[in-house]
């Protein structure tokens, strides 16, 4: 077995905890969530936090040149649901009626902080698979938000994309 770096192993436990609580943030969105499309967005989304969390299991396994990396990361934290998607569930019930834009808001929230973590973690750690492992992941983070945001907009009535400009920013026309 190789040795991990603190910085690595701190690094790709706290990524594991934060897919886990993105997956069941974006599952309990979609059990509230009444519009199909909707519904069928948040299951993709959380099926794409699991998809990440298999990732870091394979880094981590890379790295430690053994398959039993789990014991790194076997903590009370990763089990059952965190303080943080409870909260995030008690801000969607005070939504009234208005959850389903809540739980864009709240899952914009999330990518945000992820990809925050993401850049930094690989701006942090030394081990270079660990390296792109974190920016690629920070990248789909990016592509989630952005999707996030537009369904936000979309349901919202608040997004407008002019495809040319109609009219001059400087006031002459």
């Amino acid at each position: 077995m190789e040795e991990i770096s603190k910085p690595v192993e701190n690094a790709i436990k706290e990524a594991i905890r934060l897919e886990i609580n993105g997956r069941n943030f974006f599952n309990h969105a979609a059990e509230i969530t009444h519009n199909e499309l909707g519904k069928k967005m948040f299951e993709k989304l959380a099926a794409e936090e699991v998809r990440h969390i298999e990732v870091f299991s394979k880094l981590f396994t890379e790295i430690l040149k053994e398959a039993d990396w789990k014991k790194y990361v076997r903590d009370e934290e990763l089990e059952g649901e965190s303080a943080l998607i409870e909260k995030l569930k008690e801000r969607m019930k005070g939504a009234e009626g208005k959850s389903e834009t809540q739980a864009l808001s709240i899952g914009m929230e999330l990518e945000e902080n992820a990809i925050r973590f993401f850049q930094k973690a690989a701006d942090e750690v030394d081990d270079p698979a660990a390296k792109e492992i974190f920016r690629n992941i920070s990248e789909e983070e990016k592509f989630h938000y952005d999707l996030l945001q537009a369904q936000h907009d979309s349901l919202t009535n608040s997004g407008f994309w002019l495809d040319s400009a109609e009219f001059q920013m400087d006031g002459k026309y």
